[in-house]
């Protein structure tokens, strides 16, 4: 037994969670830039003379650990807010294509 469901309701589930969809890829972008940013300043800060030592010593650093979390959750909450507003366009879809097997049964039966 399926409910009724009001499109818009879909339509406007998408346009309220659009800007904080929008913030969120910003927010991994930002994070996800610095992630080189940060390697570099923690090479250049290691005192290590080779660059595999610099970049191990960059890697094992609390802030580059703390900054891949960060990118962690930010990718967490994209992905949660993709999959909402994936979730509502699905069900817009559903919707119409209920409304046109309706049609056709009416035809058939009219």
């Amino acid at each position: 037994m399926s409910k009724d469901y009001d499109p818009n309701d879909a339509v406007e589930f998408i346009f309220k969670k659009a800007g904080a969809y929008s913030a969120a890829r910003g927010k991994l972008a930002e994070v996800e830039a610095f992630k080189s940013s940060l390697k570099a300043i923690k090479m250049a800060q290691s005192g290590e003379s080779s660059l595999g030592a610099q970049e191990r010593e960059a890697y094992r650093s609390v802030e580059y650990q703390e900054l891949c979390k960060a990118i962690g959750v930010a990718t967490e909450e994209v992905e949660k807010l993709r999959w909402e507003i994936r979730a509502a366009e699905m069900r817009w879809e559903t919707w119409r294509t209920q409304q046109a097997t309706n049609r056709q049964v009416e035809r058939m039966l009219g």
